[in-house]
């Protein structure tokens, strides 16, 4: 399976066939996955009796499943989710709403261009472009207008973040944790570098971690195409796990990437018990909650001093960028280990 293609080879006693699938675009349709999920855990007791037609009739209308939401509405949880994203990294009330607006706008010109079938290098190009001169455009008028400070790179980077490959990031993680046992050693030996401190040590931020966490998981569960229960079910999963990420960093000291793996690891427990109860798919709650912990902010970091040559700068925030992005699948693997039999042993 790639990234714009998939392939396979069907043996059956001296007969082989091998088809290759070419994919004009990529997405994330999480309400098609929680379909096509619930007919496979139902093939055996209910349409195993069908014939190759209606098995084809049935996956037919699966694959007609197209977006629960419109552009506009997706520019806003867009929107909502990059705001979220840019108090959780310390920027205050100006950068959330410049980043607000720029997220907004930057998704909605991104969904057009999906819908017009552009390909995906020249929408992601377009889109980030959008946002950020939107975020430029608003940060000018605002200096000349209410004369407000030019420093503020949270709001800027964050504007943009709505682009963050979640789905590509967490799932190809998962499958290296599977196959490469030897991270967990590699990981026990490096030394991280610590987030920086956000310093929010009173109730209050405490509650407003919350607030901003759920805000951030809906907006990103909305733009997956995910129903609003299992959006907002995952925003409470994602609430709850990056909020303790962030207060294990800054009360305990803890490493960066050793509280993004408890973070990532607690979403995974709480969403297996979620699936045992409700059914909703692991992936579908389980991505969106901890695609907030993607270090987007240091990978933007990284990539800003490779271009004016500040090497050092540079491979210090893509080596802490890397151990969490290590990090978080590896949670998920060991809270998938800890609740699902099957996964837990080879056959």
């Amino acid at each position: 399976v790639g990234l714009m293609s998939i392939e396979f080879n069907c043996f059956d006693g001296k007969e082989c066939v091998s088809q290759s699938l070419s994919i004009a675009n990529t997405g994330v349709n999480t309400s098609k996955l929680y379909r096509m999920e619930q007919f496979v855990n139902s093939f055996p007791s209910q349409e195993a009796h069908l014939t190759g037609e209606e098995i084809h009739k049935r996956l037919d209308e699966i694959e007609q499943i197209h977006e629960l939401y419109s552009p506009v509405k997706l520019g806003l949880a867009a929107a909502l989710a990059c705001c979220g994203f840019t108090f959780l990294l310390g920027g205050g009330p100006v950068e959330m709403i410049f980043a607000f607006i720029a997220a907004g706008v930057g998704n909605l010109i991104r969904m057009k261009l999906i819908k017009h079938h552009y390909t995906l290098f020249l929408n992601i190009a377009v889109s980030i472009s959008a946002a950020c001169l939107t975020y430029a455009v608003c940060l000018y008028m605002a200096e000349l207008l209410l004369h407000v400070s030019a420093v503020h790179e949270a709001g800027y980077i964050c504007s943009m973040l709505f682009i963050i490959p979640g789905f590509p990031f967490i799932t190809c993680g998962i499958d290296f944790a599977t196959m490469f046992a030897w991270i967990m050693a590699l990981l026990l030996k490096l030394q991280p570098q610590d987030f920086v401190a956000l310093h929010l040590g009173s109730m209050m931020h405490l509650v407003l971690r919350l607030i901003a966490s759920f805000c951030g998981v809906f907006g990103f569960s909305i733009m997956f195409n995910s129903s609003v229960y299992i959006a907002a079910t995952a925003a409470c999963i994602g609430a709850v796990a990056n909020t303790l990420r962030l207060e294990l960093v800054d009360y305990t000291g803890m490493p960066s990437a050793a509280a993004a793996f408890i973070g990532a690891l607690t979403a995974g427990l709480l969403a297996s018990i979620i699936k045992r109860n409700h059914g909703y798919p692991r992936i579908s709650l389980t991505v969106p909650s901890i695609v907030i912990m993607v270090p987007g902010l240091y990978l933007y970091r990284a990539i800003y001093n490779f271009g004016i040559m500040s090497l050092t700068e540079a491979v210090l925030w893509f080596a802490a960028a890397i151990m969490i992005i290590v990090s978080l699948p590896l949670g998920l693997i060991f809270a998938r280990i800890l609740t699902d039999r099957t996964f837990r042993y080879c056959s």
